[in-house]
């Protein structure tokens, strides 16, 4: 019989990453009003790793998620796509905003169709991926239901149905439970880790929440502003899955405070520059 031990070191060896499938290499942008946001900002995302970008308000942690996707050019520096073929234009991956950013005058299928819908998918075609999407967040009944009729995280996760919709390797999140009370947010956490255990996307999560960012990820990166570079990147060893006995043990604890020392030491840095 396997020992826990050894079932740990397992989980942990899936969801330590593989190859890398994004790199940063020497990131900076400049805004046309001469902020600077990102100052040569390179980072590795691993295959298969949860990646949260943790750091204060105004440090680039949003403006690195829009270069990753292509939203948005760097201002110097590239975004690298290992894994993928020279030259190939779209990338598989989905974005999660910080607001649901759902069409109010359209029903939940057709907000999930969207995405889908632009690449000329029509709708009996799309029919089953996208009832999949919604039954992946717990929302099939709620098809030909409106936003207005909706609570603020059932409309978050019309926006997760959306964007998983296109089945991406990629997700990148932009603080998308942060407008959420704290017993949706924690569900929300629980679902988004069960899905990607399920399913083994690479996930980047922009968050400034030092107790989000530890229940999540394996991987944080500490961002310090003026300008926005990495200062830190610490591995959260703990096994998956993660439930509310992880919430309340002692190594939960003893992660936050670590992450909390190397946050408070970022921003230290800031203020010395």
């Amino acid at each position: 019989m396997m020992t826990a031990m050894a079932q740990n070191k397992i989980m942990q060896e899936t969801h330590s990453g593989g190859a890398p499938i994004i790199s940063l290499k020497g990131i900076s942008k400049t805004f046309s009003n001469g902020t600077v946001a990102l100052n040569d900002m390179s980072l590795d995302i691993l295959e298969g790793q949860f990646v949260s970008l943790l750091g204060p308000s105004g440090c680039g942690k949003s403006t690195a998620l829009r270069i990753v996707t292509g939203l948005t050019g760097p201002t110097t520096g590239r975004v690298e796509w290992p894994q993928e073929a020279g030259g190939q234009k779209e990338h598989e991956l989905s974005f999660v905003f910080q607001e649901p950013t759902l069409m109010p005058w359209a029903t939940v299928f057709a907000n999930v169709w969207l995405p889908l819908r632009l690449k000329g998918v029509s709708k009996r075609a799309a029919e089953a991926r996208v009832t999949e999407a919604l039954e992946m967040v717990g929302l099939a009944q709620f098809a030909g239901s409106y936003p207005r009729e909706l609570s603020g995280g059932m409309k978050m996760r019309v926006s997760i149905a959306r964007a998983l919709v296109t089945k991406p390797k990629v997700l990148l999140m932009d603080e998308p439970f942060a407008a959420l009370d704290e017993i949706t947010r924690f569900k929300l956490n629980n679902d988004l880790l069960n899905l990607w255990q399920t399913f083994g996307w690479t996930v980047l999560f922009v968050t400034h929440s030092v107790f989000e960012s530890v229940y999540l990820s394996n991987r944080i990166v500490v961002m310090a502003a003026r300008p926005g570079r990495v200062v830190n990147d610490m591995p959260i060893d703990a096994p998956y899955p993660r439930d509310e006995d992880f919430r309340t043990s002692s190594e939960y604890s003893a992660y936050c405070r670590d992450v909390s020392g190397a946050l408070h030491a970022a921003m230290g840095s800031a203020d010395h520059l």
